[in-house]
This record gives C-alpha cells, sequence and structure tokens, in this order.
C-alpha cells in the first residue's frame, strides 16, 4: 500500500472518529435539554467517505448511555457494517436512511419526539411566527404528513419530496426533524425548533390574541440568522456546548 492510501485511510479512521464523538455528544444534549423519549427516536450521522455508511443509536440505549464506540454503523440498505451486539430501530433506519441517500449536505439527521413539537406538529397552523426563534426556522421549513410509524420504504420518496431542500421539516402528527452539514449544526437547528415549539404553546396557552410577525422581517431572517452565527451554522455555540457537556459526564467519548 502507498503512503497516500495510508494516509488516506489514516484520515477517513480520524474523520469517522470525531463523527462518532460529535454524535454521542449529540444524543447527551439531547437528554440534557429532555427532548429525548425513552429508546425511541434517533439522530443519525453520515461517515465520511465514498461508501455512504452512517451511524445511528443502538436500539434499545437511553440517550444519556450512548459512546461513541456503542454507535451501529450500517449502509444503506440497512445492514450493519462493522460487528455490533445492538440493532438499529427499523423505523429510525427509514426516515433517516431516505434523507441521507438524497441529500448530500445531510452529514446529520436529528429526529425526536418532544412534547413542544408534537403539540405543534398536531396544529392545522403549524409552525407561527410568533418569536424571534420561529422566524430562523420559518426560513427553511417543510412539512410531512402523518402516514403511520415509517416502517415501510414507500413513504421515503414522499418523506424526500416534502422535504426538499430545507434544513427543518415538522413531521405531522409524529414530531420534528432537522438537517445538518454537520452534527453541531443539526443540534443548534432543532434547539431553535424546540424552543420555537414552545414559546408557542406557553404563548397560545395564555389565552389572549397572539401578535405575529410580519412578512418583511420574515424575508430576511435567513441572512440576520447568517450574521448572527457569522455563518457558522452551529460551529458557533457547538465548542460551549461541549464544555457544558464535559462538566456533567465525558463518558460519551469513550
Amino acid at each position: 500500500m502507498n503512503i497516500r492510501a495510508v494516509e488516506t485511510t489514516q484520515d477517513r479512521a480520524a474523520a469517522e472518529r470525531q463523527q462518532r464523538v460529535d454524535l454521542a455528544a449529540c444524543y447527551r444534549l439531547v437528554a440534557l435539554y429532555g427532548w429525548d423519549d425513552l429508546v425511541f427516536t434517533h439522530i443519525s450521522g453520515r461517515v465520511p467517505g465514498p461508501e455512504h455508511h452512517f451511524l445511528i443509536n443502538p436500539y434499545g440505549m437511553l440517550f444519556s448511555e450512548i459512546t461513541a464506540s456503542s454507535l451501529v454503523k450500517v449502509d444503506l440498505q440497512g445492514r450493519k457494517v462493522d460487528d455490533s451486539p445492538y440493532d438499529v430501530n427499523p423505523a429510525g433506519f427509514t426516515i433517516h436512511s431516505a434523507v441521507h441517500a438524497a441529500r448530500e449536505d445531510a452529514m446529520c439527521v436529528l429526529h425526536t419526539h418532544s412534547v413542544n413539537g408534537v403539540s405543534v406538529s398536531a396544529q392545522e397552523g403549524g409552525v407561527l411566527p410568533l418569536s424571534q426563534h420561529s422566524i430562523v426556522v420559518l426560513a427553511s421549513l417543510a412539512y410531512h404528513d402523518y402516514e403511520g410509524v415509517a416502517l415501510v420504504d414507500d413513504e421515503k420518496p414522499r418523506l424526500v419530496h416534502d422535504l426538499g431542500d430545507k434544513r427543518y421539516m415538522m413531521l405531522r402528527n409524529h414530531g420534528l426533524l432537522t438537517v445538518g452539514r454537520t452534527v453541531a449544526e443539526a443540534f443548534v437547528a432543532m434547539y431553535m425548533f424546540e424552543t420555537t415549539c414552545m414559546i408557542q404553546v406557553r404563548a397560545q396557552s395564555g389565552g389572549g390574541p397572539l401578535r405575529r410577525i410580519g412578512a418583511p422581517i420574515l424575508e430576511g431572517a435567513q441572512a440576520q440568522w447568517d450574521a448572527v452565527t457569522r455563518g457558522t451554522g452551529g460551529g458557533l455555540a457547538w465548542p460551549a456546548l461541549l464544555r457544558r457537556l464535559e462538566r456533567t459526564d465525558r463518558s460519551y467519548r469513550h
């Protein structure tokens, strides 16, 4: 094997290791923020390389238990690439493999069943322009109608069509989904999505008239978000989030 091939193999191994650590951190942060649903939702991360392999949670583990080494590597057909004693949730595989296959930029796909997210997903009007957080979400939001538990491949084309090139998707009567070019971007997007839904539910619970943000402001939301984050997506907040996690439990790195 030539030196360049060795360097490439080493580089890819290092890139996969970093993706594993970031993805495990994302699982722990979702648990820390209270967005998990026992063992029933999923976050997946693409492994760098041409094979279209990705990492997903071992089915049956709480998000607070997941480590870098426990993540399961599978191909787009759901076959385990490496030896693992764990299985993969078939519903999780259906949704995530569809998005990863369709979107080259989908390095991370994050899906939750949070109480606030499901509550808004059950509302006919969906996300309303009620908060500063909401205008970021509305700048890149798609919807997908509920078709039952995602177990069959037949739903994949419709899900991919509905998502298009958007970063946020509300799964009607089901939950929330974000797509990121990095794990950090997917997580920070979910923070904005979840916070948007929480604010909306609380505002509605007050019972009074709601003041909506006007269309001219909504039209400039993406540019404002890029300015606030300096074009880094989730990269600006991610190191601080990792520092918060490290203060509580560093075992996600194992």
